[in-house]
């Protein structure tokens, strides 16, 4: 069974069993067809939608959703997730961030981010230049800056440990 969580306050139980979906232990007459444009309509319980998926993240298990024109961020919570989190252990928070690497050879530009500092995923933490051009790094995920390897105006190698994250 799943959990699905559509706010901070509304979620809903969803077993799929064959060919048959369950909201809530409640059966569920439903139909969808997919449309040229990536889109689905879907038939359920007589009422007709109009769905597609906006986004997916699937390290945090989140979805984008629009359904109808109106847009649902939510979150999936597999058997699996459920029992960890009954158990008090958060997976997200277990992940182990990889330390930032040198992809090629390279010269260190700019240095965007102090020792200790929290960073979020996407976030730009250094500038590497190679091959004439300017390579931004960004976070791979949420972390702290556990340590910074090179300075600035510094060559590189390739697979070189530039900043070390926890």
């Amino acid at each position: 069974m799943y959990n699905i969580q559509f706010s901070e306050t509304a979620s809903r139980e969803v077993s799929i069993e064959q060919d048959e979906i369950k909201i809530n232990n409640q059966p569920v007459n439903w139909d969808a067809v997919a449309l040229a444009n990536g889109s689905f309509t879907i038939i359920a319980d007589n009422k007709s939608y109009v769905a597609s998926v906006e986004a997916v993240d699937r390290t945090k298990k989140t979805m984008s959703i629009r359904v109808n024109n109106n847009l649902y961020e939510i979150k999936i919570q597999e058997p699996i997730d459920q029992l960890l989190a009954k158990m008090g252990l958060d997976v997200s928070k277990m992940q182990k961030v990889e330390p930032i690497k040198a992809p090629m050879p390279g010269l260190i530009l700019k240095v965007l981010v102090t020792e200790g500092q929290a960073i979020k995923k996407g976030e730009p933490v250094l500038i590497l230049e190679a091959m004439k051009m300017e390579n931004v790094f960004k976070a791979p995920g949420d972390a702290v800056v556990k340590a910074i390897k090179i300075e600035e105006r510094q060559a590189v190698e390739k697979g070189e440990v530039l900043i070390e994250l926890a």
